[in-house]
Order: C-alpha cells, then sequence, then structure tokens
C-alpha cells in the first residue's frame, strides 16, 4: 500500500491532527488522553471479547450462559480485591512504571486465556488477567488529577472514558470476527499485540508527574513536567504558580457561595502515610463519594450484564449474525462515545455558570434517561427502532462517567487520589463482578440456554429466551442511581468540595511551616 503523498499528509496534519490537538488542549495533553485512554480500554475490549465470543465459548466447551458470566465474575471479582492494595502502591510509588509494567504482564495473561485447553484453565487464566487489569482505574484518576486543572478534568476524564468505550466496541467487533473467521482462541490472542505496544508507549512518552499539581499540562503545552523536573526546579508553597489538587474555579465559587467544610472531616497532615483501612474509613466517610462509589457501581452493573449477553441477545431476537449482532452493538457503543464527549464539557461548563452542583446533576439525569430509552429499546420489533433508541440510550449511559469520576476527584485530597479511586474501584467492581453470572443466572430462570449442545440458529435462539425480562428487570438498579445522585448527592457535594479545598490548603500551609 502507497503512503500518503505530501500534500495529503500536509493535509492531515493540518485539519486533521492539528484540531485533534487543539481539541484536547496542545500536544502533551493529547499524549497523555491517548495513552490513559489506551490503558482502560484494553480492559474494557477484554471484558467485551468474552460476550463476543460467549457464543462459539458455549457451543466450543458446551457451557451455559451461567458458566460465561462465571468467567467474567471470577476476573472482574479478583480484580475488586487486587485493586485496594494497588491503590495503597498508586499514592506511594512511581505511577507510570506501574501502568507498563503492569500492562506488559496483561499481555501474557491475555495470550493464556487463548492458549486454555479446558474451562477450568480459562478461569485461571481470568483470575491472573482481573489482578492486572486492576491497576488502570487507581493510577488513571491519580495521573488526571496531577495533569489536569479541576476546571477541565469533566471534558478530559469525556475524552479518556472515550477509549473505554473504544476499547468495548474493537472487543465485540474484532473479537467476535476473529472468533467466527478462526476460532474463540484468536479472539484473545489478537489483544496482546496492542497491549505490549502500548506497554513501550508508556515507558516511552509519559514521565512521573509531581503530585499536588505542579506537573498540571497547561493549553497548547508540548512537554509534561516530570516529577523529577519539579525536584530540580521547586516552586515556592503557596506561590500563584503552586496549585493544590481541588484549586481553581470550582474552590473558587464554593468560596463565592460561602459553603462551608466539614471541619471534623478536614485533613491537618500528609496522608500519604495513612494505612489502607484509614484510607477506606475516611473516603466511604465522605457523604457524596459514597453515594458516587454506589452510583458508579450500579451503572457498572448493568453495563457488564448487557455487554457479556449483549450479542447472544441480539442474535436470538432478530435473527442475525456475528457479525450483525455485532455492529448493533457497536451502534450502542458509538452513541456511549457520544455521551461521554458530551456531558464532562457541559457539567465543566455549567460549574463555570455558577452551578456548582452540575456534576452530579448531570450524571442522575443521564442515568434516568438511559433507563428510560432502553426500554423501548429492548422491547421494539424492528431493528431500526432498536438501533435508534440504543444508540441515544448507550449515550446517556455513557454520559454517566465523565462528571461522575471528576467529581470524585473534587472530594479528596490530592494524595488521596489513588486509594479513594482504588474503594471506588473495589466496591463498584464486587458489583460488576456479580452482574454476569446474575445476568445469566436469571436468564437461565426465564427460559435461557442451559448449554451449546443444538445448532447455532438454536442455541442463539435459546441463549437469548430470558434475556429480554433480564434487562428489563435490571434496568431499575439505573433508576436507583438517577435518584441517589439527584436526591442526596447534589445536596451534599458543596459542603464535600469546601472540605476537600480547606484540606489542601491546611496540609500546604503546614508543609510551608515545616520547609
Amino acid at each position: 500500500m502507497n503512503r500518503p503523498s505530501g500534500p495529503v499528509r500536509r493535509w492531515l496534519r493540518r485539519f486533521v491532527g492539528e484540531r485533534i490537538e487543539a481539541r484536547a488542549g496542545g500536544p502533551a495533553r493529547l499524549r497523555v488522553i491517548v495513552l490513559l485512554a489506551g490503558v482502560l480500554g484494553l480492559g474494557t475490549a477484554d471484558a467485551a471479547t468474552v460476550g463476543a465470543i460467549a457464543g462459539e465459548l458455549e457451543r466450543s466447551l458446551h457451557l451455559s450462559n451461567t458458566e460465561v458470566g462465571l468467567m467474567v465474575t471470577v476476573s472482574v471479582g479478583i480484580g475488586a480485591v487486587a485493586t485496594l492494595p494497588i491503590g495503597v502502591l498508586t499514592d506511594r510509588v512511581n505511577r507510570t512504571r506501574l501502568l507498563w509494567i503492569s500492562v506488559l504482564v496483561w499481555a501474557l495473561a491475555v495470550v493464556a486465556s487463548g492458549l486454555a485447553v479446558s474451562f477450568a484453565m480459562l478461569l485461571l487464566t481470568r483470575l491472573a488477567l482481573g489482578a492486572v487489569v486492576a491497576t488502570a482505574y487507581p493510577a488513571t484518576a491519580s495521573l488526571t488529577g496531577d495533569l489536569f486543572p479541576p476546571a477541565d478534568r469533566g471534558r478530559v476524564y469525556g475524552y479518556i472514558l472515550a477509549g473505554e468505550l473504544v476499547g468495548s466496541g474493537v472487543g465485540f467487533l474484532v473479537s467476535g470476527e476473529l472468533a467466527a473467521a478462526l476460532s474463540w482462541r484468536a479472539g484473545f490472542l489478537w489483544l496482546a499485540i496492542p497491549s505490549v505496544l502500548l506497554a513501550w508507549a508508556l515507558r516511552r512518552y509519559l514521565p512521573e508527574p509531581a503530585r499536588g499539581g505542579q506537573s498540571r499540562i497547561g493549553e497548547g503545552d508540548t512537554e509534561i513536567r516530570s516529577a523529577d523536573h519539579v525536584r530540580a526546579h521547586p516552586v515556592a508553597v503557596g506561590s500563584s504558580d503552586a496549585p493544590d489538587g481541588t484549586a481553581g474555579e470550582l474552590a473558587d465559587k464554593v468560596e463565592q457561595q460561602q459553603v462551608t467544610p466539614h471541619e471534623r472531616l478536614v485533613l491537618r497532615d500528609d496522608p500519604t502515610g495513612r494505612s489502607l483501612w484509614w484510607a477506606v474509613r475516611y473516603t466511604l466517610s465522605i457523604r457524596t463519594n459514597l453515594v458516587l462509589v454506589v452510583a458508579s457501581g450500579l451503572g457498572y452493573f448493568f453495563l457488564q450484564g448487557l455487554e457479556t449477553f449483549a450479542v447472544v441477545y441480539m442474535r436470538g431476537r432478530y435473527g442475525l449474525s456475528q457479525s450483525g449482532a455485532t455492529a448493533l452493538l457497536v451502534v450502542l457503543g458509538l452513541g456511549a462515545i457520544v455521551g461521554v464527549l458530551l456531558t464532562g464539557a457541559v457539567s465543566d461548563r455549567l460549574i463555570h455558570r455558577g452551578r456548582i452542583t452540575a456534576r452530579p446533576v448531570v450524571a442522575g439525569l443521564s442515568f434516568l434517561a438511559a433507563a428510560t430509552l432502553f426500554v423501548p429499546g429492548l422491547l421494539s420489533s424492528s431493528l431500526l427502532a432498536a438501533g435508534i433508541l440504543l444508540f441515544v440510550g448507550g449515550a446517556a449511559l455513557g454520559g454517566v462517567n465523565p462528571p461522575v469520576n471528576a467529581a470524585r476527584l473534587d472530594l479528596m485530597h490530592s494524595r488521596l487520589w489513588g486509594r479513594a479511586e482504588s474503594v471506588r474501584t473495589a466496591l463498584s467492581t464486587a458489583l460488576q463482578a456479580v452482574a454476569p453470572l446474575l445476568f445469566g443466572y436469571l436468564s437461565t430462570l426465564f427460559g435461557g440456554s442451559r448449554g451449546g449442545l443444538g445448532g447455532p440458529e438454536s442455541a442463539s435462539i435459546s441463549g437469548a429466551r430470558g434475556l429480554e425480562p433480564t434487562f428489563l428487570l435490571m434496568l431499575i438498579p439505573l433508576v436507583g442511581a438517577g435518584l441517589l445522585l439527584l436526591l442526596r448527592a447534589r445536596r451534599t457535594y458543596p459542603r464535600d468540595v469546601a472540605t476537600a479545598v480547606a484540606s489542601e490548603r491546611a496540609i500546604s500551609r503546614s508543609a510551608g511551616q515545616v520547609g
């Protein structure tokens, strides 16, 4: 294949590359966004792969929906346990090194999944994979907080989480096609290639930033100020050039509206050396954070179950081929990408206009919209109507995460971001882990497949039977999550943000006095 000519390359650079860079905020920001999005994308690509090849797995290994669900549950469940100690490491060691090593080990675990010769062996490889994937969310949250200012976090998180959804779509599309054309093993094995490349790129292009905000990337920056650079060129504590974890427009808005912090929760000394169990108790004592954790978990609970069994459901309900069912699911994923790109930026703009509760409100409304749209989308007998409704419903569901993730950073001292995210991930992932097994079990109770012993067509129809009532029943948690955010988090969020701001400033003053 010929490379694009010189004029074409210049056009691509000017009208495509430069526009993407401008949208991201410059080359340095774009580099970080792409790398962190890639990390999250690998994890979701793996989870989506199980859903994409579920039919082939059931027929090849004679599995039921419940056993397929158990595979995902084991992987996600071990991740929930492993993420707690990973959170401690995230707050104490070099995060970028932790990430690239984990991604490299992840590649080995994926290869082992593809080479498994029995269900028991496959289950063991999924166990190892879950432990490695646990690194992604705490490290990504902590790095995002240190590299991007609070005023931009909603928008930036939208870009990063788009990678999570792109990974899911690629996993469904590529793994599903490879499984149909070759075997389910190929659906796993190809994932090792991008993971090795990503590990190299993280090591090469993402230096470890300073904690607390002194490595934040400004609009148009071309380089990232590493922690080593900051140590060599320190900024005086208390100066206008020394940002803290929550300083910025949101903190100013909270102060302008005279929101008072919870004095009992204001930290007076650096929490880096505090124990994991202290961090668990402290982060969960912040009421808004607890609500965000529960709401996030309920959203991922539904999404995990949907991803695991959506292809089986689409094939049975509409009589689609593997490719057709995967394409319909990609439509839902594209909607989710639109959602994550919109809501983070919208919540940032609303905060700029003085609506300090914008992040929990936008997320809560997105949850309710998703539940409302999925009902007719799942019940529709028209493939076209279902596609449109699932696209818009996917946009609403995807739109939950950027404001929720940005809000969690708003509520914590910067030295707690890794452990706070690990607590969130552990509790959220525990719900996520239950989802595939519960979805599969309920679908079996409602008349779904008990094994792939028939032909492909009968297996698809039998597998889909029972999934429709299961999906509809599991929309109830989405409604509950939306109501929690609108009725509870909207009221507690301002004071909890004020508490985080007070903690940052108290510890900064203490450090300055010690210095």
